[in-house]
């Protein structure tokens, strides 16, 4: 494998980029693992497919001189709406894992959402960066074992948690699977207690999924428990059913995450753009709606904006960037998904991420050419 970039080709004008180039610069086996979705991947592809299928509607000769892309999400003021999401296992692709992607968040001046399954400690990543960080949660064992995990994510400085609902049931790609991948020893999370609970016993004829995996996942009562307990705001990722949200915002949430995972959970879920409109609907107008699956360009990120969401989240295509060029690739990409969000408002006549609704968004059912508010 070619070693990581100390500078950005000229040919790299795009995440997909990124992509591309990373075949050169990971093993098969773990670009699986991180490009790979589950089932036949029918998900995995919607969540991009879902952008491709909409339209923006341009507005011209409007006063933009004083636009810009700043926003605040739960209270916090953001340079633009870009994030980046939880990914596990960062060291797969970079000897500085997390640390190095930290640092490029901050260099483009990212919110970074560091996952659970980080293969460097919550404080180190913290540590490696003065730019604005959440922290991603898994439920663990027990409520104990959970809440200390929270506790030490609001004592590193971390501004919010994000509790993960939507993957109670671990499995890897099939595609990872046929690749030979196996996550090395050295690599094993960093963040868990070097002491987990003993697995539980089942009975024979019992199911591995109902009656292990299950019976330790948490419900709704745990999620109300944290909420009320956690040092920190808590909002939920892995919600596609308006119902649901509206129960984590009931439950004391802070808001929630539009999401299927990247498409690596349950196979045939609709893309996760294809559910935010319903989302934001049944929670109004104030709560707090991020977006997490298939951002690739700025203009996905105005679509998202258009359909309700405050901010986005980007995943693989961090990763793809870390592989290539480390913390650089990593600040690169944003900056390349946040100066293309920046043309497609000008060209869509929006100053302001506030001024961004669904009138930015072309609808040819009715014939008609939308208003825009922006």
């Amino acid at each position: 494998m070619k070693p990581k970039l100390d500078r950005i080709p000229p040919a790299v004008i795009t995440a997909a980029d990124y992509g591309r180039l990373a075949v050169e610069h990971v093993p098969e086996p773990i670009r699986a693992y991180i490009d790979g979705g589950s089932g036949d991947e029918r998900t995995l592809a919607a969540n991009t497919a879902a952008f491709a299928q909409r339209f923006l509607i341009n507005r011209v000769l409007r006063d933009l001189a004083a636009g810009n892309t700043t926003t605040r999400v739960l209270g916090t003021p953001l340079a633009h709406p870009v994030m980046l999401a939880p990914v596990a296992h960062h060291g797969l692709v970079h000897d500085e894992a997390e640390c190095a992607t930290a640092a490029g968040a901050a260099a483009a001046d990212a919110l970074m959402i560091v996952s659970t399954l980080a293969s460097r400690t919550l404080e180190d990543i913290a540590a490696a960066s003065d730019g604005p960080q959440w922290f991603q949660l898994y439920w663990h064992d027990n409520r104990t074992r959970t809440m200390e995990l929270a506790e030490r994510a609001a004592r590193a400085g971390y501004g919010a948690l994000v509790f993960t609902a939507d993957a109670p049931v671990a499995h890897v790609p099939e595609r990872a699977v046929r690749a030979g991948f196996a996550l090395p020893p050295e690599l094993s999370p960093a963040n868990l207690p070097s002491t987990p609970a003993p697995p539980r016993t089942l009975e024979p004829g019992t199911s591995v999924v109902f009656q292990g995996f299950m019976a330790d996942a948490p419900r709704w009562d745990d999620l109300a428990w944290l909420a009320s307990q956690s040092p920190l705001p808590v909002l939920l990722k892995g919600v596609l059913h308006p119902d649901d949200a509206v129960r984590a915002i009931d439950a004391g949430l802070a808001g929630v995450i539009v999401s299927n995972h990247g498409g690596r959970t349950l196979d045939r879920l609709p893309a996760s753009l294809d559910c935010l409109a319903a989302v934001r609907a049944a929670v109004g107008a104030t709560t707090t709606v991020l977006l997490d699956g298939g951002i690739r360009r700025g203009s996905d990120v105005l679509i998202a904006l258009a359909l309700g969401a405050d901010a986005v989240l980007v995943g693989r295509p961090q990763i793809h960037a870390l592989a290539v060029a480390g913390a650089l690739g990593v600040a690169h990409v944003v900056r390349l998904i946040r100066e293309e969000l920046e043309l497609a408002m000008a060209l869509a006549g929006c100053a302001r991420i506030a001024d961004i609704d669904a009138q930015a968004l072309f609808t040819p059912a009715t014939g008609e050419e939308p208003r825009s508010t922006c």
